[in-house]
């Protein structure tokens, strides 16, 4: 087991311990206080029991979310790290950084290899102080789920611009997905700290363990609609957005702030 995976594996049981009620509230004020954490959304940061309860937080206001058939969404609240079109079937984890999308989606995703070439992708990556849980982007049917064992290195910025191929090193999750016909994947990447990451829909799925071996799910009918919740980071990350070629057209958001239900792109 590479020492990330230990690290993030000890602070996952300090998170999610509870504490007197009393020092809870100390551990939670302090960590929204150094994160400068805008909680107007959520409840008091009193009410959560464990430091993964404040970090997986729902919305207690629920969020107006693009109602346009067409129109994807940011599955999360995060910062566009990179965005554009594939250079054949290679893409960025930041400016100058570039990886193979088949070494990202691994030889479990080898038929679809030609449909996402030249095609479009978009980082998001999520502060320790953002939204932890994150949304179907559109209404579409989810076909696999493929969870790649992996290190835990962090994904901010520093990292992003030393690390080679960060994204295929980490542990990940990857959902291939389709909406009218068209191919787009959802790539869930580990980091440090990130104790795990849930997909409500299938509770089989435990991340950062001792696992070795890459496990595929096949759906034969798993459809979620646009806002549905998949899941929940449990501390910040990144997730990684590839669209098929000529399948959608993305907004300019490179190195901005998203918020979950945003646009962030058309479907052709």
């Amino acid at each position: 087991m590479h020492i990330t995976n230990l690290i993030s594996q000890y602070f996952g049981k300090f998170a999610k311990k509870e504490f007197p009620s009393f020092f809870q509230k100390f551990i939670n004020n302090t960590y929204v206080k150094i994160f400068k954490i805008d909680m107007s959304e959520f409840r008091n940061a009193k009410y959560y029991k464990s430091l993964t309860d404040l970090f997986t937080r729902e919305l207690a206001i629920p969020r107006e979310i693009n109602e346009d058939e067409n129109s994807f969404i940011s599955p999360s609240d995060s910062f566009i790290t990179q965005s554009g079109s594939l250079h054949k079937e290679t893409l960025f984890q930041i400016k100058g950084m570039e990886y193979s999308v088949e070494d990202l989606l691994t030889y479990y995703c080898t038929d679809t290899f030609p449909m996402v070439k030249d095609g479009k992708y978009m980082n998001f990556y999520l502060a320790p102080s953002d939204y932890h849980r994150y949304h179907a982007p559109i209404d579409c049917e989810i076909k696999k789920l493929i969870h790649v064992p992996g290190k835990l290195y962090p994904v901010n910025l520093k990292y992003l611009n030393k690390e080679l191929d960060l994204f295929v090193q980490n542990e990940r999750v990857i959902l291939e997905c389709f909406s009218d016909n068209k191919i787009f994947y959802m790539v869930f990447v580990g980091a440090l700290n990130v104790g795990q990451m849930v997909f409500d829909f299938e509770p089989s799925v435990e991340t950062n363990t001792n696992a070795k071996d890459i496990k595929v799910i096949k759906y034969d009918d798993l459809k979620v609609k646009k806002g549905q919740t998949l899941g929940y980071f449990k501390m910040g990350s990144t997730v990684v957005m590839v669209w098929e070629k000529d399948s959608v057209e993305l907004e300019e958001l490179l190195n901005q702030k998203v918020k979950y239900g945003q646009k962030i792109g058309t479907l052709k």
